[in-house]
């Protein structure tokens, strides 16, 4: 089997970079036709070098490529070929409501709206990251339910994998890694730092964006004095600061979009057999056991957080046991090669 992975997708985001290697992985040959320019250049180049690939099964449009799949679609047509497209996000409901970017009766929350429906009606198959968000498509956008597969994110075991690291203190490290987006709950993750502030407990903040201005400004409103921003760090490096953590954080944000996704770290804390916190939802629900492979606590409560954090601190038997069955679902589910099955099967079912 051969596919086309389509569009100006980021290879190196884990998305994309756990199905490609996951179909690679399956046997599956993956021809990679991607260009970032701006819209009208990357659409020309991307025809062009279209029509220098190999013969092949299926498009498979890459995450967030709605603009990309008008001219993905036409060119299935014109070469009778499958086309498959992972919008990963709605791009609506993001920027409307999620991080409030867009006013709702905009013209430009409108052209993303259109372009979420549109994009999906095009494909012949639509990947959704979870049930509740096939649900949200299905509904929002009126497609059909069987049109939607849901393949979990997973994470990458070249990256994300158990290693050893030295540490440097004794204390409880606390590690959270993510862009500072509403859905993340950074602004509940240093309320429930200062909670901790005498527990001999240290949070390590990996990360920037749209809500970093306000955190920082929360924190030292605070005085929290027991929180390191440490900006962004190399992809490379990221997987030693989740190794030197004891406990490492999920999302924790009251969005409706929060309640909808299991983010990528979730993934890569349970491929690094690490103990996971993360905020109730029906999206986490899908794969995942409070006190058996992670800990839940409710969202957008500092409070509830807090406890989760001292409950894993303080009881070893159970940080160990969240970790291991974790890590062990990891294996069984969301490796790579287990994603990339999947993904295949999916085009063998419509070709």
């Amino acid at each position: 089997m051969r596919v086309c992975y389509f569009g100006s997708y980021n290879r190196n985001y884990s998305r994309n970079r756990v199905i490609i290697k996951g179909l690679k992985q399956n046997d599956v040959d993956v021809i990679e036709c991607q260009d970032a320019s701006i819209f009208w250049a990357r659409c020309f180049k991307l025809f062009w070098k279209y029509l220098q690939t190999k013969k092949h099964d299926a498009i498979i449009v890459g995450a967030q490529g709605h603009a990309n799949v008008l001219i993905a679609w036409f060119l299935s047509r014109v070469f009778n070929r499958r086309l498959v497209f992972d919008p990963f996000i709605s791009l609506y409901d993001t920027a409307v409501f999620d991080r409030k970017e867009v006013d709702r009766k905009s013209m430009k929350a409108k052209y993303y709206y259109y372009l979420d429906k549109i994009s999906c009606k095009l494909a012949d198959v639509v990947i959704a990251d979870t049930k509740q968000h096939a649900k949200y498509f299905s509904k929002g956008f009126a497609i059909p339910k069987e049109k939607i597969k849901v393949i979990y994110i997973g994470a990458d075991d070249g990256v994300f994998y158990p290693r050893e690291v030295s540490r440097q203190n004794n204390k409880c490290i606390v590690e959270f890694h993510g862009s500072f987006v509403p859905l993340q709950g950074v602004p509940y993750i240093i309320k429930a730092a200062k909670i901790l502030e005498k527990e001999n407990i240290i949070f390590k903040i990996i990360g920037k964006g749209q809500t970093y201005g306000e955190v920082l400004k929360l924190s030292k409103g605070l005085k929290v004095k027991n929180v390191s921003f440490l900006g962004w760090v190399n992809y490379e490096n990221l997987p030693n600061y989740i190794a030197e953590a004891d406990v490492c954080l999920g999302i924790f944000g009251d969005t409706e979009k929060a309640k909808r996704v299991i983010p990528n770290k979730a993934f890569e804390i349970l491929a690094m057999r690490k103990p996971l916190i993360t905020s109730d939802s029906s999206a986490v629900r899908e794969v995942l056991t409070h006190e058996e492979n992670t800990l839940l606590c409710e969202m957008a409560d500092p409070e509830s957080l807090a406890e989760a954090i001292l409950t894993l601190k303080d009881d070893e038997i159970l940080r160990s046991k969240i970790a291991e069955k974790g890590y062990r679902l990891y294996k069984e589910r969301f490796t790579p090669l287990k994603i990339g099955e999947e993904v295949k099967g999916i085009v063998e079912e419509i070709c």
